[in-house]
């Protein structure tokens, strides 16, 4: 460590030099002197932290501190920083703008780090910015495949110390960093959230004020509704929950106090937490700038980088077998009620070619599977709950009780009513789901023959576990004779708006896709390549659902918030239908059971029974809900294979018998406009 240390005080004092020293010409003399104050400023709060000094500021000090840190990204800042790859390549040219640019990112990474007191990772960093800087000294001996080298080389060179690291981080419980601020912080004291390292914004400081004003009751009902869905998940799935020893908690930065109760239900049942720095984040303060930024792997992704990282992967695991062994599966806490966000395509982004977009796609599901190998899926599970945030508007805290509200909704009662929408199901052939008004979703989805229905069933029975809230239904369909056109006005998917998405599906396999967002068709395609398929050539149908959850539907057309809530919570307000994985992907042969003893035989289809073969070609790594709202809905109708037609939804209504109590809140609605 002495010799870290040492190399640390080399570079900050070599970086402290560059301003003065007036070596590099325009126009790169600008990008190094920014950079070189940046890292001064970021070395300034490493200084402050190590001494104790930073945590004896103010709060107005810490809050300037962290705005001028993040100034950069605000979006009026954001369209003259060299973190925006448009401007970089402006600024310094198309053969060096891209590279500058992803430089600097690095750069601004370590913000999180010296808070931290991460030195060696720090210094790698600015060793990098130092070989960098060198070559533009001499301006005219310096070339483009010198720099791009030396980024590579960085990237592959330490992928030892940099996999190994990010496994270490998301199973070992003794990395307490994130665990000792939400246990022993002083939650009313709001300066520990810049103990984080993050932007801290309104959201996260209004976010803590408001949880401070909460009751201890109404914080312990949040708080137990989140740790007893995880509980609840394995009892359900009858796996072995006292065998395990940690549980990977993630959630957004303002949320502790509702964390550290959870962390102490969780410790009851015999569980330690694992908080990672990509599991711990605060609001983006410029979503575009992530969206600039995803595909900067495409400057160093090839063969030996992908095999390397996979090498040091499962070298990494395998001297932590048993602490994987140990991991019980991530507890997660989601947001909404962002201002929605419809990023802008840009050229001079890093992106992937198709080559890459190949080597990619091996490498998620290369990884997956070692990941799967040392914690096994048919051993562990999850659970997702999500909350409003301040964004949200002047209804926010009106917001956050109805969200309790949905998300402790009698059980007892939805499992009956569901249980009488899978009984008409499971004597269905297939089923046809129909659009009303400018919808044009017209699909047949095939279900699995059940040869012994008295004991089978193809949907599960799905309350308040592992996916909180409550209300839906849900199967993985034959694939074969599932065929038709899905099509929603507008949808969030993984915090992107998708305008008019259409995708064409035959024998249950994407077969053509568009969207509105942009004017050429071709940015359209490319749109949901990158964040629906995920760079794969096509995806099959993982899941077919119908959500039941009216409750939340009604609420969020009453605050006309339908399309800023989560995916989690938007799934059970109508039918959907997933792309990628089954929802049994890695636990096929578990067997599952609905509450009246039927087993559910729908977990594999014909894409996910290739594991049995050729295990590359089973899985994609994704799995990615897309849903009708009821009031783009015409109809769900299960056929029979003599040809009876059993319509449970019409004109986005429950009409099957026995299923009318999901059609009240839309009649309290109704009553309470009028």
């Amino acid at each position: 460590m002495d010799i870290i240390k040492e190399r640390y005080e080399i570079s900050i004092e070599r970086i402290r030099e560059i301003q003065k020293e007036g070596a590099v010409k325009a126009p790169f003399a600008d990008f190094f002197n920014k950079n070189a104050a940046l890292l001064e400023q970021i070395d300034g709060v490493y200084r402050m932290v190590q001494s104790g000094t930073y945590g004896t500021l103010s709060m107005e000090e810490l809050e300037e501190i962290n705005q001028s840190l993040y100034e950069e990204l605000i979006k009026e800042n954001y369209e003259k920083s060299y973190a925006n790859p448009a401007y970089a390549v402006e600024q310094l040219g198309e053969t060096y703008g891209a590279l500058l640019c992803y430089l600097h990112v690095g750069n601004r990474r370590l913000i999180r780090n010296a808070v931290k007191q991460e030195t060696e990772r720090m210094v790698l960093q600015m060793e990098l910015f130092i070989e960098i800087y060198n070559y533009f000294e001499e301006l005219d001996d310096v070339e483009e495949k010198d720099i791009f080298e030396t980024m590579y080389s960085y990237e592959k060179d330490n992928t030892e110390i940099f996999v190994d690291q990010q496994v270490d981080a998301i199973i070992n419980p003794n990395n307490d960093y994130y665990t000792k601020i939400v246990m022993e912080s002083d939650l009313e004291d709001l300066r520990y959230l810049y103990r984080y390292g993050e932007h801290i914004g309104d959201n996260e400081r209004k976010m803590a004020q408001f949880l401070n004003g909460l009751s201890e009751e109404k914080i312990e009902r949040i708080a137990s509704t989140y740790t007893e869905g995880y509980r609840v998940g394995f009892v359900k799935a009858g796996k072995p929950l006292d065998q395990k020893e940690t549980v990977q908690v993630r959630y957004y930065i303002g949320f502790e106090r509702i964390v550290r109760k959870a962390i102490e239900n969780f410790a009851r049942m015999g569980l330690k937490p694992v908080i990672y720095a990509g599991g711990v984040v605060s609001t983006e303060v410029n979503p575009q700038y992530s969206f600039d930024h995803k595909n900067d792997q495409g400057l160093y992704l090839d063969k030996a980088y992908v095999k390397r990282s996979l090498e040091v992967r499962k070298q990494a695991f395998e001297t932590r077998k048993k602490m994987a062994q140990g991991m019980a599966g991530p507890a997660v806490i989601e947001i909404f009620g962002e201002t929605p966000f419809e990023p802008e395509s840009k050229k001079e982004a890093i992106s992937l070619s198709e080559e890459q977009q190949k080597l990619k796609v091996q490498y998620m599901n290369d990884a997956a599977q070692i990941t799967q190998q040392y914690i096994k899926g048919e051993e562990r599970s999850f659970t997702i709950i999500a909350f409003p945030i301040p964004e949200f508007g002047e209804n926010y805290e009106e917001m956050f009780e109805e969200t309790i509200r949905i998300n402790t909704l009698d059980a007892e009662k939805y499992e009956k009513v569901q249980q009488k929408i899978i009984d008409t199901l499971d004597q269905a052939e297939y089923v046809r789901v129909v659009g009303r008004g400018e919808n044009q979703t017209y699909m047949n989805v095939q279900l699995h023959p059940l040869k012994h229905p008295e004991k089978e069933s193809n949907f599960e029975n799905c309350v308040a576990d592992v996916n909180i809230p409550l209300g839906e239904v849900f199967t993985s369909p034959q694939l074969t004779g599932t065929n038709g056109k899905l099509h929603v006005s507008q949808v969030y998917l993984n915090g992107l708006k998708f305008i008019d998405l259409e995708i064409d599906f035959e024998d249950g396999k994407i077969k053509s896709y568009t969207c509105g967002n942009f004017a050429e068709e071709g940015e359209n395609k490319k749109y949901i390549q990158d964040n629906i398929l995920f760079n794969h050539e096509t995806l099959p149908i993982g899941e077919f659902a119908i959500g039941t959850n009216t409750t939340a539907y009604v609420i969020a057309n009453k605050y006309d918030v339908v399309y800023k809530l989560p995916i989690l919570i938007v799934e059970k307000m109508g039918p959907h239908f997933a792309v990628g994985d089954t929802c049994y992907s890695w636990e096929e042969d578990v067997p599952v059971f609905n509450p009246d003893g039927k087993e559910i035989i729908a977990r594999d289809n014909e894409i996910s029974i290739l594991r049995k073969t050729d295990l590359s070609k089973a899985y994609f790594g994704c799995h990615t809900d897309i849903t009708i709202p009821y009031d783009e809905l015409g109809e769900i109708t299960a056929v029979t294979e003599e040809g009876k037609e059993i319509v449970i939804i019409k004109e986005g209504r429950f009409v099957l018998e026995g299923t009318e109590f999901l059609n009240e809140p839309f009649e309290e609605s109704k009553s309470f406009s009028e």
